[in-house]
């Protein structure tokens, strides 16, 4: 089974690669059929690199893409192009991009995650639970923190936390979602979910769910120490993609949580 890694220079991308050279994913039959960087000199050893995408995706069994919106949506179109599976972790999607997603989830499989680890994807599971579970009167807040270099806020995976948060309460994140606290905001409005986000050194990810009730508090939160799990939850979605009929599709199905 041949993975191709578009942006393979990436933060993310240059362990995928890593992961497909070393002996971890042999004895499930993968491989590297290539990766695509702007700069080839910058890639990883060992890896074909082109700056030819679509010529990644006529090889590839299937494709990973960690890199930046504007990429992604082209990317996607030459997997409906060439039915080739994709898997995607880019983050700072707009509600426009992932709607594209949608229409082209019907001529190819999409795995669309904000985050690949199998942890946070569990946490998403609980959060919903949590808040189905807790009455209106707990109030929802969300706190992440990454890497400085880190350009979207808040992260993919701190949205995902909220749309968990309000699918529980039977509404959407539109609705619910208080991102901006500055000066004289007033009292906390009943309902809302809210954001706060840290930027700093080198931070891999940090995200916790706060429900604050009455002399009570739940916490629930997953710390990532090392990036290497994003390459290896991306790879064990590959696998999972690659037979799968034209959908859109998440790590919760990957994990069948």
């Amino acid at each position: 089974m041949k993975i191709g890694v578009v942006g393979c220079n990436g933060r993310v991308g240059k362990l995928i690669v890593q992961e497909l050279l070393s002996d971890n994913w042999k004895d499930k039959g993968l491989e590297l059929a290539g990766g695509t960087a702007r700069d080839a000199s910058n890639a990883p050893a060992g890896c074909n690199v082109t700056d030819d995408p679509e010529d990644l995706f006529k090889k590839s069994d299937v494709v990973i893409d960690f890199t930046l919106p504007e990429g992604t949506r082209k990317h996607v179109e030459l997997a409906a192009t060439h039915q080739t599976p994709i898997v995607i972790g880019t983050t700072g999607l707009t509600p426009e991009d992932e709607e594209f997603l949608i229409q082209k989830s019907k001529e190819v499989c999409i795995v669309y995650a904000a985050n690949m680890s199998v942890g946070v994807n569990l946490l998403l599971a609980l959060v919903e639970q949590a808040a189905q579970r807790l009455e209106e009167e707990w109030d929802i807040e969300i706190f992440e923190a990454h890497h400085k270099y880190k350009v979207d806020a808040p992260s993919g995976t701190a949205l995902a936390l909220g749309k968990s948060a309000a699918a529980g309460r039977g509404s959407n994140l539109e609705l619910l979602a208080d991102y901006d606290r500055h000066g004289n905001i007033g009292t906390r409005e009943k309902g809302k979910i809210g954001f706060s986000v840290a930027r700093g050194g080198d931070v891999v990810a940090e995200h916790t769910v706060f429900f604050y009730g009455e002399g009570e508090r739940l916490e629930l939160s997953h710390k990532a120490t090392d990036r290497s799990l994003f390459a290896k939850g991306s790879l064990r979605a590959a696998l999972w993609c690659k037979d799968q009929k034209p959908g859109l599709y998440s790590m919760r199905d990957v994990l069948d949580l």
